[in-house]
């Protein structure tokens, strides 16, 4: 109860400054300091001074705006417009895609609370002693939250149910992949919705610089060739869709997806199949991502150990040494829609198809 009334007065404080600073009369923003960023990037709209990085408003002697609004989810998933600081100090982190991204720009020293992650290229928001540990991105610790009073939080899908009670911490920018668009498009998308928050919206291109060549050389190797996407997970072998994850290798590198069922919803850990589905379909290829090794699971019988039976090994898949083990399953179950993830996704898929 004390931190939320320490909360709520800072609030107040904050919001007298705020009208201090609108008093002054900055010619160069609206009235109440606010620019948006909308749009299919969810930044084309974004004004010359929200636009503007921190060296270019110094130049020209504009004051940069206190707040941007951008594209956000909210707690019903719904598209909406989202208030936040413009050039936040002090980010908290919930989803491993949007640290991803953060870091990609070079702003992860703002990052003062981040949830925990086995993932190695993001190592270092784990084990420095200055970055608060928030939790998990399944459940944020929410007394470390407010402790670290962060400026705005990032979520993912796996803590859409906290949103509200987030907000009242920060404002929560919550962003996901969208399958209808894409894998890539969603990066693209993301990546500039939190660039247009830091003014570093001229980055984007370049993060994203050859990732549609990479996509379109897959497309080509996979023109006419079936495929059955699954995930091992408790011992069992599930068939994904191009619904959720790992919907890459369907919608946009072109695999015919055999194992797609219009009416089932896959979107989450997919539907358990038997082996005896996977003979019947007999797919050019078998891509399985482990899940069990993705969240470190004690114990956990090996996706090889579950997938190389004499059933599966009767396939053509099988035969032709097209069964393919995802090199990097933490990437592709956790951080699916960061810059750094897409590009290790796109390798363990290259590594295999086109060496």
């Amino acid at each position: 109860m004390k931190k939320k009334i320490m909360t709520l007065a800072l609030s107040a404080v904050m919001a007298v400054s705020l009208a201090a600073c609108g008093a002054g009369g900055n010619s160069d923003s609206s009235s109440s300091g606010s620019t948006s960023a909308s749009g299919s990037s969810a930044v084309s709209d974004v004004s010359s001074a929200s636009a503007a990085s921190d060296a270019s408003t110094a130049s020209s002697g504009e004051e940069k705006p206190e707040t941007i609004t951008v594209k956000s989810l909210n707690a019903n998933k719904e598209e909406v417009d989202l208030e936040v600081p413009y050039d936040p100090e002090r980010i908290a982190i919930l989803d491993m895609a949007c640290l991803d991204i953060i870091d990609s720009l070079g702003v992860g020293d703002r990052v003062v609370g981040s949830a925990g992650t086995s993932l190695d290229y993001l190592q270092d928001y784990v084990t420095d002693e200055n970055i608060e540990n928030l939790g998990t991105i399944k459940e944020a610790d929410m007394e470390a939250v407010m402790a670290c009073e962060p400026d705005v939080i990032f979520i993912g899908g796996r803590l859409s149910s906290s949103y509200d009670t987030l907000s009242e911490i920060a404002p929560v920018v919550y962003l996901s992949t969208d399958t209808e668009i894409g894998v890539v498009e969603s990066v693209r998308k993301n990546a500039s919705t939190i660039a247009a928050m830091f003014g570093l919206e001229d980055q984007v291109d370049e993060l994203m610089a050859d990732f549609d060549e990479r996509i379109e050389t897959l497309e080509a190797f996979a023109e006419g060739k079936t495929a059955i996407v699954g995930m091992c997970t408790s011992g069992s072998f599930n068939v994904l869709g191009n619904d959720g994850r790992c919907s890459m290798i369907g919608r946009e590198i072109g695999f015919e997806n055999v194992g797609v069922d219009a009416n089932a919803d896959t979107s989450t850990h997919g539907n358990e199949a038997s082996f005896e589905y996977v003979v019947e379909k007999n797919p050019d290829y078998i891509f399985v991502m482990d899940r069990d090794a993705a969240i470190g699971t004690d114990g956990a019988q090996l996706a090889q150990d579950i997938m190389e039976n004499e059933l599966v090994q009767g396939t053509d898949a099988y035969k032709n040494g097209q069964l393919v083990y995802l090199e990097h399953p933490a990437v592709w179950y956790t951080a699916e829609g960061g810059v750094q993830a897409l590009n290790l996704m796109l390798q363990d898929l290259e590594n295999t198809l086109l060496a």
